[in-house]
């Protein structure tokens, strides 16, 4: 019977909770009157009937204004309580004063009496439904019982949300020695030092994260302490994310890497942030990649005049294109940025000239690459033709329609480059400075970081996948290290390093500390609640399986070619003085590499980019299946 009932649909559960309602206020009537005269054979006149009919409606009113019948039993609160006595003592109220009005003979004390009856008849069934629900679940087993660590603010709202989960709380734990101790919302709060004898008395099996406006610092060493124990480690998802109501406080996630690696973010320069964006037009390539949309967000949030979103993907386009309308729709009038998304490619230079002619942008963001190492290994013409050349287009198209401001995404693989990738990226930094040098119509800038947190490729997601099919957790080599960088900072960064440009600048970004990857592996698993199985320790969960480098992979990545760097106006940015070449040397590269494109002549392209002033050391053996063949192909790829 219960079952049905929690499993009914809410407009039967809503149904059925008024007719109750309805019912026990006409015997809350009858049984306040029946104690105030002393028995129970009580006839009720046309006039009692009208004031009771009038309590009814005024009760039920205030009810279904309270949002009573929304409140959802299992999930009962002090506010459905307090609508349940606002409610009641309405009814007691108009009770009192219809029955003035329609000349009821209702003694002066049976509203009192039909008060606390009512508050008993209404209220009480409900938490006992409550309670029963608690009880239910508490013995399934698919509840989880789990640790809050922080007892602040945070850790409270945590707890009351998790009533909606399959997740039962036991225990806070909290550093703050003046609330050790004590009891908030029925749990105690403990020491982290009893941490590991609380997870096996309560057969917790996850800790969850609740540390507020905690630093990146203080959350490293927390996790880093809860790794040790061997616990399942969850947060909540970022405070924005909540307030704007894209998450629920109870949508628990996996730790952050951000939070793992424990570097601060350095606070934005708000002057340097909208000096190339605010009431200007600006146009970002690869507006649908990871690097791209993200700066897509912020230069909105920036008040530009008009966003130009050029992409080559049409789903990428679309979904980029319809999160930034709402995020627009959401700010209301504070947004009166015009959006315009250009579905095309950086390599069709009639189309970018057309685009920034018609368009006349003021900012250019060159976001679009192909980024992954292998991919650009095994495609070495269409990584060569879209990285160089389609900066090449950009960067004249630019020239052409007398933008302002220029700024390439390039990358530290561009620094002594083992790979096709790096080098083509390296080359398209010499095509613009090269370009700067040529012209001064245009402003050109690059910036050059590391790898980003959650971008395409990148290991963490792959991690959290081969984590959640029980491994092996493929590593390429025990000692491979990278810089690592959120999407967010990396994107605010860049927009200031472009502002901060003179012309031909290669601005590098501080990276922090490099990261061994084997160990960020093994810290993910810790955290997942799992151990590592190896040699040393067979009976493990996942395993941790060498693959070896990629072609063209390094084990170790740079952001400078050589010593000669300056600082600028942010800390975390630096200006590099290195090598560049005339426009001559490099137009004479580019047309070399434009007729060995076109003959599909891999052999040829991997010559050119040896010989290039790039400080490629790749080998000649070519990846690139089509280009192995050395197909001649009808139609010249011309500039």
């Amino acid at each position: 019977m219960l079952e049905a009932l929690f499993n009914a649909k809410r407009p039967i559960k809503r149904f059925i909770s008024l007719t109750y309602d309805i019912v026990v206020l006409i015997g809350a009537y009858y049984f306040a009157s029946a104690l105030r005269l002393g028995r129970f054979d009580i006839t009720f006149g046309l006039n009692e009937i009208y004031a009771l009919a009038t309590t009814l409606l005024v009760a039920t009113a205030v009810f279904i204004r309270l949002g009573l019948y929304r409140a959802i039993l299992r999930y009962l609160n002090t506010q459905a309580l307090s609508s349940i006595a606002i409610g009641v003592g309405a009814a007691a109220v108009t009770l009192a004063v219809a029955s003035f009005f329609f000349n009821a003979t209702t003694p002066r004390s049976v509203p009192i009496i039909f008060m606390v009856i009512a508050l008993i008849f209404v209220g009480l069934p409900r938490m006992l439904m409550r309670s029963i629900v608690a009880l239910t679940n508490g013995n399934t087993n698919n509840v989880t019982n789990v640790i809050v660590y922080g007892a602040g603010e945070t850790g409270c709202q945590l707890v009351r949300s998790l009533g909606a989960t399959n997740y039962h709380a036991v225990a806070f734990i909290d550093d703050d020695k003046s609330i050790q101790g004590s009891v908030i919302y029925g749990l105690k709060v403990y020491p982290p030092e009893d941490i590991n004898e609380l997870l096996h008395q309560h057969n917790a099996k996850i800790t969850l994260l609740a540390l507020g406006a905690a630093g990146r610092h203080q959350k490293s060493i927390i996790i880093k302490q809860l790794e040790q124990i061997g616990t399942a480690v969850k947060t909540i998802p970022p405070i924005h994310q909540i307030v704007e109501g894209t998450a629920k406080i109870s949508d628990l996630q996996d730790v952050a890497i951000e939070d793992l690696l424990g570097r601060e973010q350095v606070a934005a320069e708000p002057a340097l942030l909208s000096r190339c964006i605010e009431n200007k037009v600006v146009m970002v390539t690869g507006a649908g990649g990871s690097i791209g949309s993200e700066l897509s967000r912020q230069i909105l949030r920036l008040k530009p005049e008009t966003l130009i979103l050029f992409e080559i993907s049409e789903y990428s386009l679309y979904a980029i294109e319809q999160e930034l309308i709402s995020a627009c729709t959401m700010l209301g009038k504070a947004c009166t940025t015009k959006i315009i998304p250009i579905l095309g490619s950086v390599q069709n230079l009639p189309h970018l000239k057309q685009t920034m002619r018609t368009l006349s942008p003021h900012t250019v963001y060159h976001a679009a690459a192909y980024k992954h190492v292998p991919m650009v290994e095994h495609n070495i013409v269409e990584g060569v033709k879209n990285n160089i050349f389609g900066t090449w287009h950009a960067a004249q198209a630019a020239i052409d329609a007398k933008v302002e401001s220029f700024v390439l995404i390039s990358t530290d693989k561009a620094v002594r480059p083992t790979n096709v990738m790096g080098t083509t990226k390296r080359i398209a930094e010499l095509v613009l400075q090269a370009l700067a040098k040529h012209q001064n119509k245009t402003r050109f800038t690059m910036v050059r970081f590391g790898n980003v947190l959650g971008s395409s490729g990148s290991v963490v997601p792959l991690f959290r996948k081969q984590i959640k099919a029980g491994g092996p957790i493929t590593v390429t080599h025990p000692d491979i290290i990278r810089y690592f960088m959120t999407i967010p900072e990396a994107a605010e960064l860049v927009i200031q390093a472009g502002s901060m440009g003179l012309g031909g600048d290669v601005f590098v970004l501080d990276m922090g500390e490099p990261v061994k990857i084997a160990d960020l592996a093994i810290e993910m698993v810790k955290l997942s609640g799992l151990s590592v199985k190896s040699a040393e320790h067979p009976d493990g969960d996942i395993e941790i399986e060498f693959t070896g480098l990629r072609p063209g992979e390094k084990l170790f990545e740079e952001l400078l070619i050589g010593d000669n760097v300056s600082g600028t106006e942010h800390k975390r940015i630096m200006r590099a003085e290195e090598k560049s070449l005339t426009w001559s040397e490099t137009e004479s590269l580019l047309t070399a590499l434009n007729s060995a494109c076109s003959k599909y002549d891999g052999e040829a392209i991997k010559h050119l980019l040896l010989n290039a002033p790039a400080d490629y050391s790749g080998s000649l053996e070519l990846s690139d299946p089509l280009a192995k063949q050395n197909l001649s192909l009808t139609g010249q790829f011309t500039h």
